[in-house]
């Protein structure tokens, strides 16, 4: 058992977690007892208590069990941006004792159909806006009912941060479409759920990873595995029924699915709702509700630095920030503690694990780190070339064995024989991260096993050098690929949006930047100037898109030359 950061574990927490014995969903059931009016969601001016949002779960699930047939274990859909429609969703889903199949509200047509095919689902619940997409799956005979929410229904009309566009062009009475109900209607019905019969051992979450190749793998969460990352993480950093959470990253994410969702609801606490980002909104919404938590990702953070205007907002309420995605910047750290005066806790983990298996401890953070394992975590760091196991400050793939690892993939046994391994007797799921640990036991990623470039014989880090990149002034964000070079074999390429302040920076001037800052092998040979970087639904950087389509010009240049 790797045992080293017990040193720097943090004050008052147990080394070991004792789960609750009930369900996730049950104790958010009786929080919203006991909590009765205090504000659960807060959403565009409109305060949801306790008592509203559980009676609208028990609502919503009554109707999927009675007219839409779900019964235990049936998967269930769930497409929409976050919302507090999302939340009544998933909660329902659960209390209906059916499984919960987060959905990007990005995906389209061809992805709908795999998430249908492959999960079994016959039921969604979507919001308005994304009805043009998934009426076509009904129509092909893939889902059977769809039930559609318009978020505005639970927003305040008069509050003066509109909903983003589209939403607040559409009317709810457009609802309409094959096999189509409207979310106010299910709900109007009233209709009583059984009781609960979901327990710790049972299918809870079924969220896709997307992997290196191939279509979206489901990975199979239980109640238990749900609920050891949701419990952990408040008792890792606790909350407490005055805490307000500002819940931007997507609710179909883990990280947001976990750290702002579930954790701020089963501490009783409230969440304030973004559907989309937005870094004048977000600073605005702190200093409006005196948020005192947000949970974020590297690149909302950096944004929100660079807002020209973040020195006229009050954020003194925060008392933590953090997440996870992408190692957070030092200079963007060192910004959030100047405006702050918190350190940003940065955390790792996989849809595999639903969140966190490592958080920074509060008392003793360190940057650009991806924190020390939690709470019954045993991670090694294993050779890539033949697997034996390496010591302190040497790099290679990290491995994680813990009571949130996924039961594997869903109806996928060959990629589930692949995710895992054996090492010192125990079974480790393979991350396919780069990394390594330090004397004290923290861990630190280098980048992903299948992202290295082989420039002329030299390993280059993606990750690393887009982290020095960021460094140069005239570098707002930066993704870096490989490129094929006749001399090199491989050679480095960045995509970069220019800061305010480089606006007219030419390639050259930040390529030599880059040569007083890094190993010359690490330096870009070539600077793709761009408006905006590709990200997903969660804010990552969509470095796959960007590789392919470096692929597929330098295949079309070939074919031009021949």
């Amino acid at each position: 058992m790797f045992d080293r950061h017990f040193a720097h574990w943090p004050e008052g927490v147990p080394l070991h977690l004792d789960l609750p014995k009930q369900t996730m969903v049950r104790l958010v059931a009786d929080k919203a007892a006991e909590q009765g009016d205090h504000p659960a969601i807060v959403y565009h001016g409109r305060s949801i208590s306790y008592h509203e949002f559980w009676d609208q779960v028990d609502r919503m699930a009554g109707y999927l069990q009675q007219r839409c047939g779900v019964a235990k274990g049936d998967r269930v859909l769930l497409y929409m941006q976050n919302a507090p429609q999302y939340v009544i969703a998933y909660y329902a889903i659960l209390r209906a004792d059916a499984v919960v199949i987060p959905v990007n509200p990005m995906s389209r047509h061809a992805e709908l159909q795999h998430y249908a095919r492959d999960s079994g689902a016959t039921v969604m619940l979507t919001g308005q806006e994304l009805l043009p997409f998934a009426i076509p799956v009904v129509e092909e005979g893939l889902i059977k009912t769809v039930i559609a929410a318009h978020y505005g229904e639970l927003a305040d009309p008069g509050y003066d941060i509109a909903l983003p566009d589209p939403l607040g062009t559409l009317d709810p009475a457009d609802i309409a479409g094959p096999g189509v109900t409207r979310w106010s209607d299910a709900i109007a019905e009233g209709l009583i759920p059984g009781d609960m019969q979901a327990t710790l051992d049972d299918l809870a979450v079924i969220p896709y990873s997307s992997g290196t190749t191939g279509q979206p793998k489901g990975c199979v969460h239980t109640h238990r595995s749900l609920l050891v990352t949701a419990y952990g993480g408040i008792v890792w950093n606790p909350m407490e029924g005055n805490d307000l959470s500002l819940s931007v990253l997507p609710f179909f994410h883990v990280t947001g699915m976990q750290a702002s969702m579930n954790g701020p609801l089963l501490s009783g606490g409230t969440i304030v709702v973004m559907t989309r980002w937005n870094r004048a909104v977000a600073a605005k919404l702190i200093e409006r509700y005196r948020i005192t938590r947000w949970r974020s990702i590297s690149t909302m953070a950096i944004d929100l630095v660079n807002d020209p205007d973040i020195e006229s907002y009050d954020l003194s309420s925060l008392e933590a920030i953090g997440g996870g995605g992408a190692a957070m910047p030092d200079a963007i750290a060192r910004k959030l503690k100047d405006m702050t005066g918190l350190d940003y806790l940065e955390g790792y983990g996989m849809s595999e694990t639903i969140a966190a298996t490592h958080i920074n401890p509060q008392q003793a953070p360190k940057r650009q780190c991806l924190g020390i394992p939690v709470f019954d975590v045993d991670c090694r760091v294993i050779a890539v070339s033949d697997h034996h196991e390496l010591g302190p400050n040497e790099t290679g793939e990290i491995i994680v064995s813990g009571p949130q690892i996924f039961q594997g993939y869903w109806r996928n046994e060959k990629a589930t024989q692949e995710a895992f391994i054996e090492h010192d007797g125990k079974t480790f799921l393979r991350t396919g991260d780069l990394g390594y640990y330090d004397e004290d036991g923290y861990f630190f990623m280098v980048d992903r096993v299948k992202r290295m470039i082989n420039a002329a014989g030299f390993k280059v880090w993606p990750a690393e050098v887009e982290m020095l990149m960021l460094k140069c002034p005239d570098v707002a964000e930066a993704c870096v690929i490989g490129t094929t070079d006749p001399r090199r074999g491989e050679t480095v390429k960045a995509y970069v949006v220019r800061s305010a302040q480089g606006a007219n920076a030419t390639a050259d001037q930040i390529i030599d930047w880059c040569r007083g800052e890094m190993a010359a092998y690490k330096c870009p040979r070539d600077i793709a100037f761009t408006e905006s970087l590709p990200k997903s639904g969660s804010g990552k950087v969509l470095w796959r898109e960007l590789q392919q389509q470096e692929l597929e010009m330098q295949q079309n240049g070939q074919k031009a030359a021949g």
